[in-house]
């Protein structure tokens, strides 16, 4: 993974948030961070394409939904960075990783 082109895949606010709640949490579907970021799901849906094409996130269809993880190809420096920047920073995603942990695995089953 080049730094930079990964640098510039963090280079949002909600790109970062859901890669912190993922790396918290192990896996998250659209639905959990809608409700965990209070966003609508095209956006949410559109982020986590970016961070999919930088290769950070991998994802899996179950049913209708779609889980996202972080890629297991993801290098380990960068992975450091992702759990250091979550373990300094809790006031940043806090409220957020509240609401996810109230709402995981939200998505009705099929």
């Amino acid at each position: 993974m080049n730094p930079l082109k990964f640098f510039k895949c963090l280079a949002d606010e909600t790109r970062l948030k859901s890669l912190l709640l993922i790396q918290q949490v192990g896996e998250a579907c659209v639905c959990d961070l809608m409700h965990a970021l209070d966003l609508e799901q095209p956006k949410i849906s559109r982020h986590l394409a970016d961070l999919r094409r930088c290769e950070i996130v991998q994802d899996e269809r179950r049913g209708k939904w779609v889980y996202y993880r972080l890629h297991p190809n993801l290098a380990s420096w960068a992975k450091d960075v992702l759990a250091l920047a979550a373990s300094d920073n809790p006031d940043f995603y806090a409220t957020s990783l509240q609401r996810l942990q109230s709402q995981i695995n939200c998505c009705p089953q099929d």
